[in-house]
């Protein structure tokens, strides 16, 4: 174990369910650190949303003056160049906040284990921080349906996804898989099995 209590990184497709399963250790105890959402928050800072303000203008903004994540993802998921700017603006400050908050989690006598729901998980390097790292897997006509919501086709997908290492890889590179493509109870027994294993060191099981 890197830190006295186990740290468990989740990866996977787009739409795949990855919050789902992140919820799923939360009941059983753990902390969840959301990488989406400290995006979400790194984006509303002044000086972040100034700058994008700059680069793409007042299109990816709301009537409150917020940033427009569905605009802007429909910009840097088509762009690599797009997405590199964004990534360079941002992520030293998610980076910082990610790394503070598994200090704290690691801390608190409450907390029975750490989730790093990181969609650039490798990407990132942040497998480096985990005990065990969960692929969740689910078909591309489900992911679809999903992701439907969130202004993407299957072309957007392809092309957001191409943005990040394959999901073979990803599924290569983990040391379980959680196939969320049966139903709720399966998925609880999914994470239980693998959380009983991680915290008894126990080899893994894809």
């Amino acid at each position: 174990m890197k830190f006295p209590k186990p740290v468990i990184g989740i990866t996977g497709g787009i739409g795949s369910g990855k919050s789902t399963v992140s919820r799923e250790f939360a009941r059983l105890g753990c902390a969840v650190i959301d990488a989406d959402q400290i995006n979400h928050e790194v984006l509303e800072l002044p000086a972040v949303k100034a700058k994008l303000r700059e680069w793409w203008g007042e299109g990816i903004f709301t009537s409150a003056g917020n940033i427009d994540r569905k605009a802007l993802g429909l910009i840097v998921w088509a762009d690599h160049e797009a997405m590199r700017r964004l990534t360079a603006l941002t992520h030293p400050e998610i980076l910082q906040r990610q790394g503070a908050l598994l200090k704290q989690y690691q801390e608190d006598t409450a907390i029975s284990g750490v989730i790093l729901d990181v969609p650039l998980l490798f990407e990132i390097g942040w497998d480096k921080y985990c005990d065990a790292v969960i692929f969740v897997d689910a078909p591309e006509s489900l992911r679809l349906e999903r992701l439907k919501k969130r202004g993407f086709n299957q072309k957007s997908l392809k092309k957001a996804e191409n943005l990040q290492f394959s999901l073979d890889k990803k599924a290569k590179m983990s040391d379980y898989t959680v196939r969320n493509n049966s139903g709720f109870p399966e998925l609880t027994i999914q994470v239980e099995k693998i959380f009983s294993s991680v915290r008894a060191n126990k080899p893994p099981e894809k």
